[in-house]
């Protein structure tokens, strides 16, 4: 099958941007002297992960048809950070419900508003070197997607060792792609297994789960409704106050009764028949959900770190130490 080279529906991108960074807090509180979640965080550079990420949204759809997703109590660094940058809808969730509200919320807002429209989830958390060749392998997820719209198409990425903290993706039987992007069936899920498991993932070809995600409007909301029918009554109700003055209070009406789920765990990992994967291939990526992980990913670039070395454990300083004084 020869694939288009762009998707022939509407594009919008969805940035995550609500999380809390609680496992590098202690070391965002050395340095900083205040709590601030790592998406906001500068650690190398001029830009917060964030902005970095809000960037690419922008790039592959549109500043209209970009939606950040964040906490209330980020709203001032939000806006701070966007520095009057246009984007099509702020969310601002009452309450962290888990990653399956975050996204299903800008869901709820396109079903309808544009419901025939393409998504593309963008983690706002994670670390992504060079730009160019990610931002090729979406656009071709977003193709896959548009001639695939009943499968969710994951970025997986090639692991470079034994990992625990991170979701795995076994890979099925080939699907249509192009030469270049290969799309594949995923047969099974893993998600933060023991370490044998995630060294026989290793051994048997398994990819690390980006969590960047892109699929039609339509089938998400289905995958939704099978996995969380609660959680999506509340959101149909939500449909009709959109942009509206009562968005606000019914919105966090809704939030004192949402469920707490994971979309990875309880839907990813429940519907393997109805993802794709796509490798992505020639990039960096990382988490960060780890001090270790920051360190080490700079070390790797080759940069040199915007957040003072004492603020380390001393484990994991001397790389860095070594390479600054270079």
């Amino acid at each position: 099958m020869t694939v288009q080279r762009t998707a022939k529906r509407p594009v919008w991108s969805i940035v995550l941007a609500g999380g809390e960074g609680e496992r590098v807090k202690p070391f965002v509180l050395r340095w900083l002297g205040r709590h601030q979640p790592k998406q906001y965080c500068t650690f190398v550079g001029k830009r917060s992960m964030f902005q970095h990420t809000v960037e690419r949204a922008t790039t592959l759809t549109s500043p209209e048809r970009t939606i950040v997703v964040a906490a209330c109590h980020h709203h001032s660094e939000v806006v701070s950070q966007l520095r009057g940058r246009p984007i099509g809808k702020l969310f601002l969730q009452p309450a962290n419900c888990d990653t399956a509200a975050g996204i299903f919320l800008p869901l709820a807002y396109l079903r309808a508003r544009d419901p025939q429209a393409i998504v593309v989830i963008l983690p706002s958390d994670h670390f992504i070197h060079p730009e160019y060749p990610f931002l090729e392998t979406v656009r071709q997820a977003m193709v896959s997607a548009d001639a695939m719209p009943a499968r969710m198409l994951l970025l997986g990425v090639q692991p470079d060792g034994v990992e625990t903290d991170y979701g795995w993706i076994q890979r099925g039987l080939p699907l249509d792609g192009s030469p270049d992007y290969p799309v594949h069936a995923v047969s099974s899920f893993l998600e933060k297994p023991a370490a044998a498991q995630a060294d026989a993932a290793l051994r048997t070809g398994g990819l690390w789960n980006t969590l960047v995600l892109t699929a039609t409007v339509e089938s998400l909301w289905q995958a939704g409704c099978t996995c969380f029918p609660d959680m999506m009554a509340l959101f149909e109700r939500l449909m009709p106050a959109w942009d509206t003055p009562v968005e606000g209070s019914l919105l966090a009406a809704a939030y004192r009764k949402m469920p707490v789920y994971n979309f990875s765990s309880h839907l990813l990992q429940r519907l393997p028949e109805q993802v794709a994967v796509i490798e992505l291939t020639g990039v960096l990526w990382s988490d960060w959900g780890k001090p270790e992980r920051i360190a080490d990913t700079i070390r790797r670039i080759g940069k040199t770190p915007t957040f003072p070395l004492h603020c380390l454990d001393q484990s994991y300083r001397p790389h860095l130490v070594a390479q600054t004084a270079e």
